[in-house]
């Protein structure tokens, strides 16, 4: 299934206000805790929540000679097998797509090898969140980039 442009960005209740629910926070916390984690890790972040019809790449970035698609995960609790495990067959065919589309748009990101990543995020909101980055957390079946 191909993925069309999207008309008008996506915007999702109290986002873009500052506030927000409690997971809205949440997310924007594990969000920020993950890019800072990986800038520190040595890799360039280039776009954050990158949107489409198809789906959101939540942190697009550089390292070394690869491109790193990060989905971002925070739990609470790991009684349902964690952050990691929730990135299921759906959310992952959707990240394809979302990696194709951004590709088609940014030709010079087409150049690197690319890979899907998870960060998962223990305690965003806390004053120092647990963070585990999953490289290489699946791959992409052949043809489909």
């Amino acid at each position: 299934m191909a993925c069309t442009p999207a008309r008008r960005p996506v915007k999702r209740g109290l986002e873009d206000r500052g506030g927000g629910a409690p997971a809205l926070r949440l997310g924007r916390a594990a969000e920020e805790a993950a890019a800072q984690f990986l800038k520190t890790h040595g890799a360039q972040v280039l776009l954050r929540n990158y949107r489409c019809r198809c789906g959101e790449l939540d942190i697009v970035a550089r390292c070394g000679e690869e491109l790193a698609l990060v989905e971002v995960r925070s739990r609470s609790s790991e009684a349902f097998g964690g952050a990691a495990a929730s990135v299921d067959a759906a959310k992952r065919r959707r990240l394809i797509r979302a990696a194709a589309r951004l590709l088609q748009e940014r030709p010079e990101l087409a150049r690197l090898r690319v890979r899907f990543d998870v960060v998962a995020v223990k305690d965003p909101l806390g004053t120092a969140p647990r963070i585990e980055w999953i490289k290489h957390a699946f791959d992409c079946p052949a043809g489909r980039m």
